[in-house]
Formats: structure tokens, C-alpha cells, sequence
């Protein structure tokens, strides 16, 4: 009994290692260590709600969600299709998001401000037009703020279901005011800062959200038809369940004719699939590093 279950979180611990590689990159854990390490004023205080839920594994299956969603907005889905090199560099552009996600949630001021500049530098560069004529430009305030709810309303569902430890409703809106914060500071104009708030904003752009050919071909490829190894493959089918299953009723709806296997499993299976992968991906990380002494 003792070896089958030491296999069991062998196999379990190389899961969520895959897992992790996979987002983060393979200098993730360097990268990690020198984020939480490096002297310096910080945006957000240890104690901070946004460093609870960005620091926990449902991070994962809430970014997954997170892509699945902010693709139902037309020309976001159109700017990404046409400049961000998703199909290409698919785990670059993934690596990019969890490392900036770091950086300004536990990195210095410095080092959160840099990575803010340098979004917005390419933000300026990004325009275009979607295939029906319309016209779209990255840095636009309108579109800023939906990739912001859409983040921000999955992130939060997700650990709020998959968390360790799960927030409170004053917990909740002090987390969407930690975020809104950084989306001020990339451009969004007003984000929400309560549950009631981003309820009020996300019902504010429904009409508005639909698929599209290039969303169906998002779902596929994240959903259907991942660049990943055999070894990763398993956990990542159940995340990617578990971040269907996580999407509002709509959304669900909307992803699930491209969503393959994904969105045929029941919810309870995928919930527990969820919990499953979570578990394998904190047993995989090490503890993160302590925050130096403040400086100011």
C-alpha cells in the first residue's frame, strides 16, 4: 500500500510539474525566484487579496477560462488572431502572460511599472481592422477593460471553486480593487472594483460577445488539438474541462460546439478533475520564496 501510494504522488508531482513548465516556461522557476526575491517597495502588501489568488494553483484552470472567454469579443479575438503569434508561439504567449501576472502582483514597483510600460508600448503598435471591416487598436480603453473583466471574473471563479483558501464577499471586492489597479495602469478606464461592480460591467458588454470563426478556432486549438506532449496531455485534459465547466452558462454554450471532449464531460467529473490537477500542480511547486524585509 505504502509503494502504490508513493507511485501515485510520483506520478501526481510529475503531472503538475509538466503542468507548470508548460505556462510558465522553463525558466519559470528562476523566474519565480527572482520575482519574490528582489528587494524593493511592492504594489500590493503580503496580505493583499490579489497575492492569495494569483499565487494559488486555480490560477491554471482561471487563465484557461480567462482565454475561452476574452475570445468571444469580437475584435479582441481579432487583434489576437492577427498580432499575437498564439498559433505559432502558443506557450510563448502564454509565458509572457503568467510572467507579467508575477511580476506585477509580487514584483518590485520598479519591476511592475517596467512590465506595464512595455505592454503598453506594444499595445500602441497593434491596429488593424476585422475581417468584416471594423476597425480595432489594442491600446483602445473599451477593449483594455473586457480583457480585464473577462481575467478578473475567471480568475476569481476559479478560486473561489479551486482555491485553497477560498475568499470571503469583502475579500472578493478587495481583490477586484487590487486588480483594477494594474488595469488603470495599463489603460482600462474604470474597472470594476466590487463583485457587483464587474457583474454590472460584464452585463454591460454581453450583447456585444459572440463566436466567431476566429474564436471557434481558438476553442479547437486549446481545447481539441494542444501542442503538448503525451505525458501532459491527461492533466491537461482536466483543466481544460474544469475551465469549461467554470465558464457562465452562456459562455459554456458559445465555446462547447469546438470544445471536443472538454465540454462533454459532466460537471462533476470535470469539477473533480479540477480539484485533481490543482492538487498535482501546488504538490509540484515548491514553497514561494519570502518577501524581503520592506524598504520603504
Amino acid at each position: 500500500m505504502a509503494r502504490a501510494t508513493t507511485t501515485v504522488r510520483r506520478i501526481r508531482r510529475h503531472a503538475g510539474e509538466v503542468v507548470f513548465l508548460r505556462v510558465a516556461g522553463p525558466d519559470g522557476p528562476e523566474n519565480r525566484a527572482r520575482i519574490h526575491t528582489t528587494p524593493g517597495p511592492r504594489w500590493f502588501a503580503p496580505q493583499r487579496p490579489i497575492r492569495r489568488v494569483h499565487g494559488d494553483a486555480s490560477m491554471f484552470i482561471g487563465g484557461l477560462a480567462a482565454l475561452l472567454l476574452q475570445s468571444l469579443h469580437p475584435l479582441a479575438m481579432a487583434a489576437v488572431a492577427a498580432h499575437s503569434g498564439y498559433r505559432g508561439d502558443p506557450w510563448g504567449r502564454l509565458h509572457r502572460t503568467s510572467t507579467f501576472l508575477a511580476v506585477t502582483t509580487f514584483g518590485t514597483s520598479a519591476d511592475a511599472e517596467a512590465a506595464v510600460a512595455r505592454v503598453r508600448e506594444v499595445h500602441g503598435r497593434i491596429r488593424g481592422r476585422t475581417a468584416d471591416g471594423v476597425p480595432y487598436r489594442a491600446d483602445d480603453p473599451e477593449l483594455l477593460t473586457w480583457v480585464h473583466i473577462a481575467e478578473a471574473d475567471c480568475f476569481l471563479r476559479a478560486h473561489q471553486r479551486y482555491g485553497r483558501r477560498p475568499l470571503d464577499s469583502a475579500g472578493c471586492d478587495a481583490y477586484l480593487a487590487d486588480t483594477a489597479r494594474v488595469a488603470r495602469a495599463l489603460g482600462a478606464e474604470q474597472p470594476p472594483e466590487s463583485v457587483q461592480e464587474l457583474s454590472l460591467l460584464m452585463a454591460r458588454y454581453r450583447p456585444g460577445l459572440r463566436p466567431t470563426a476566429a474564436s471557434r478556432d481558438t476553442a479547437r486549438f486549446l481545447l481539441t488539438d494542444p501542442p503538448l506532449p503525451g505525458a501532459a496531455r491527461w492533466p491537461y485534459a482536466l483543466l481544460a474541462a474544469a475551465a469549461v465547466d467554470l465558464l457562465p452558462p452562456w459562455a459554456r454554450a458559445a465555446v462547447a460546439a469546438d470544445a471536443s471532449v472538454a465540454a462533454r464531460i459532466p460537471p462533476v467529473a470535470a469539477r473533480a478533475g479540477g480539484h485533481a490537477v490543482t492538487r498535482a500542480i501546488r504538490w509540484a511547486l515548491p514553497p514561494s520564496p519570502p518577501l524581503p524585509p520592506p524598504s520603504g
